[in-house]
């Protein structure tokens, strides 16, 4: 059997973007899943959500919500997440509607799902490759930052990432359900303390090579705040772990108050989905 993956595709004033990023997402990978993609155009005042709407999805499913208010990075991919949960897909891909993420990829995110049953995360990473990142137009500053912090974060945790700041992943979502990714940040610092997340409950993340693209796209982090959020979620991580703090968020979904505690939020996000501007697309 097929299994179901969702292309989840976070938007805020992408425009310019959006549909071309659709549109080089591969047709072939409907001969080897069941493909949904799903735009989530996170109260954009420009004309993403028109921009999305021309997209020819051709054998994929195909829908798009806008949501009512600004939910942040971290809070719309909650929404993706759910919505993966909520309708049983296998796997669940994060693309971002600027295109700084090649959906060409896609295929070889997917694939190391099948080399490895125990893999609960793949992610794509412009560090492997060394000089990559440079040539492919990262910043001095994001460069050196992006090492650092991540040099930071890996010996805080005691884990082997060569990046921790990618947005490009994918997720099994099996392994959300068991992780409470609810209670993270709505800010953009939601990226690291999933990785935490996953860390601490010793899952697997297997990371690939991907190319670096940096074009005319409008970055909304602020870095020196992004960084101390990161650091410092890292550091509260590694309290947790020696037991001198007992963070809930880095626990897992094990015993029936948490499971509780995991729906009654899960009501929260269902009922933002479905007080959004909803366009389904056929095939």
């Amino acid at each position: 059997m097929k299994k179901k993956c969702l292309i989840y595709v976070v938007c805020y004033n992408h425009e310019k973007f959006i549909l071309k990023t659709l549109e080089r997402i591969p047709k072939s990978l409907a001969n080897k899943y069941i493909i949904e993609v799903l735009v989530a155009d996170d109260n954009s005042k420009d004309q993403t959500l028109n921009q999305a709407k021309k997209f020819n999805p051709g054998k994929f499913k195909f829908k798009i919500i806008y949501l009512k208010k600004n939910l942040g990075y971290g809070g719309n991919q909650k929404i993706g997440y759910f919505y993966s949960i909520k309708n049983n897909f296998d796997i669940v891909v994060l693309l971002h509607g600027d295109g700084q993420y090649a959906p060409e990829y896609l295929p070889k995110l997917l694939k190391k799902f099948d080399e490895n049953s125990y893999c609960a995360a793949v992610f794509g990473s412009r560090m492997i490759k060394s000089g990559s990142a440079l040539s492919g137009g990262m910043p001095l500053y994001k460069f050196f930052g992006n090492k650092i912090l991540t040099l930071i974060q890996n010996i805080l945790l005691t884990s082997k990432l060569s990046e921790f700041h990618s947005g490009y992943r994918a997720y099994k979502v099996s392994y959300l359900k068991k992780i409470h990714f609810e209670l993270n940040s709505n800010d953009y610092n939601f990226d690291t303390q999933i990785i935490i997340q996953l860390i601490l409950s010793k899952m697997k993340i297997v990371e690939i090579p991907i190319p670096t693209f940096y074009g005319d796209e409008i970055s909304y982090v602020n870095g020196l705040k992004y960084a101390i959020q990161i650091v410092f979620e890292s550091l509260k991580a590694k309290l947790h772990k020696i037991n001198i703090i007992n963070e809930i968020k880095f626990n897992q979904v094990e015993n029936k108050k948490q499971k509780i505690l995991k729906n009654k939020i899960y009501s929260n996000f269902n009922k933002m989905i479905n007080s959004s501007k909803q366009y389904s697309y056929k095939k």
